[in-house]
């Protein structure tokens, strides 16, 4: 089992920054690839980013690369997503998820999902 909790999100304006936090619990943090998805009023949960259970390998959807990072510090069993330059198309509810059983882009790759953290972008 794994038990992962989101936080970091709220209230930002375009422009602005916003740094989200997964704690996870529950089995050995650094052997598993994490993951960020979003969903969207009205649309499908979708990849965001994930990262290598070392950390030296992250992966990035096409619509946030060179805006967000994502990072982990095992030592902590916390993994990250900064997002710089936000923007009201990136308001959504972020998930982080971890241990994908195949494809890491794929929602039901995941059987482990924290309760997700609301990000609200104003114009």
């Amino acid at each position: 089992q794994v038990q992962l909790v989101e936080s970091g999100g709220g209230l930002v304006q375009a422009g602005d920054s916003l740094t989200l936090s997964c704690a996870a619990s529950g089995r050995t943090f650094s052997i598993y690839v994490m993951a960020w998805f979003r969903q969207a009023p009205g649309k499908e949960r979708e990849f965001v980013a994930a990262i290598s259970g070392s950390g030296s390998n992250t992966d990035y959807a096409d619509s946030v690369k060179g805006r967000f990072t994502i990072s982990r510090d095992n030592a902590k069993n916390t993994m990250y997503l900064q997002m710089n330059n936000l923007k009201p198309e990136h308001t959504a509810v972020y998930y982080c998820a971890g241990v994908p059983r195949g494809d890491y882009h794929i929602v039901a790759s995941y059987d482990y999902w924290g309760q997700g953290t609301q990000v609200t972008v104003s114009s």
